[in-house]
């Protein structure tokens, strides 16, 4: 019988209030059995743990008792300095609060781990911007946090790509997503087709954001899971970003410079398709592409290192922007 998983299921009870055998079995891989004995251990041992019977029942700890935080690892230590890191969590609003509860937090940690903890928080930094971009302003960042954990509607208007570009919607918060520098509102649409779903709204083309006056709530779905959605969103912008593929020949220089350039789904599919290299050292591959317009542009960045074969509109489009530049710097 492991201590650590004790403590597991110590922890599992004071953070959910109330859970079955099942869900502390399936929460910690363990048998159903297993559970039950670890559950009667812990009340052997003195924690007050109680049992309520029949459906909707479980267990749950005496009202008002709290474990310490002893015998936490140096390595949960660390992995709880984390948690909060300072810049997301500014733009967030909570800076000041964020600061207490590391505080606090290493207040309550014995020496070995406080140390650790500290050594950790002294050594790593957190910039989630990317190079070359400074942070997006986002203004409203503290009031959708408000809306997302007190479940209350808001009423926004947004500036997005396709017309019209304004649009006007109520919405339901369900959750905030940083994605590398950018935040992002996973909301549902009041009043909509429940199997539409929720959509993804970047925080900083919001153009007004007003809780309801009424005060009204919303109930989010039990089922939802924030990360889950985020995967999947993922996954299904990565299949609609690219709409065709171009076959390029690129030197030497020109592959090296593609991480730098180019979007990793391009330097795989050239890493996959490339022909061997030639007496001049130059290769053929397929490359995906969003449009002509935007993949002209991306691939304008290599300069004379890449030469489009086909489609004979990207071609083209190549063509007439190169005529273009020779006019401006041309004698």
């Amino acid at each position: 019988m492991s201590a650590t998983r004790l403590l597991s299921v110590l922890l599992l009870l004071q953070a959910r209030g109330r859970v079955s055998a099942r869900a502390v079995a399936e929460e910690l891989e363990v048998s159903v059995r297993t559970a039950y004995r670890d559950l009667a251990r812990l009340q052997a041992a003195g924690v007050p743990v109680c049992a309520e019977p029949g459906r909707g029942g479980g267990y749950r700890l005496l009202d008002g008792y709290r474990t310490r935080l002893t015998g936490m690892t140096g390595g949960e230590a660390r992995a709880l300095l984390f948690a909060g890191l300072p810049g997301p969590a500014a733009e967030l609003g909570l800076a000041e609060e964020t600061a207490a509860a590391r505080l606090k937090l290493l207040a309550a940690l014995p020496d070995g781990p406080r140390e650790e903890a500290a050594r950790a928080a002294a050594v790593f930094h957190l910039d989630a911007p990317g190079w070359y971009r400074d942070p997006e302003p986002a203004p409203y960042l503290p009031l959708l946090v408000d809306a997302v954990l007190a479940r209350r509607p808001l009423d926004v208007r947004y500036r997005r790509w396709r017309a019209p570009q304004e649009v006007s919607r109520r919405l339901h918060p369900y959750g905030l997503v940083l994605k590398s520098g950018s935040w992002y509102l996973v909301a549902a649409t009041a009043g909509a087709d429940p199997g539409r779903g929720p959509a993804t709204y970047r925080v900083t083309q919001l153009l007004d954001a007003v809780p309801d006056p009424a005060g009204a709530l919303f109930t989010r779905p039990r089922d939802f899971d924030l990360a889950a959605y985020w995967t999947a969103y993922l996954a299904d912008f990565s299949s609609r970003r690219f709409t065709g593929t171009a076959t390029v020949r690129l030197s030497p220089r020109g592959r090296r410079r593609l991480p730098d350039n180019l979007p990793p789904e391009v330097v795989r599919a050239v890493e996959t398709t490339a022909t061997p290299a030639g007496d001049d050292g130059l290769v053929e591959a397929v490359i995906p592409v969003e449009s002509t317009d935007h993949a002209c542009g991306e691939l304008l960045r290599l300069g004379p290192d890449v030469e489009v074969l086909g489609p004979p509109a990207l071609r083209t489009a190549m063509t007439t922007a190169v005529r273009a530049l020779a006019g401006f710097y041309g004698t």
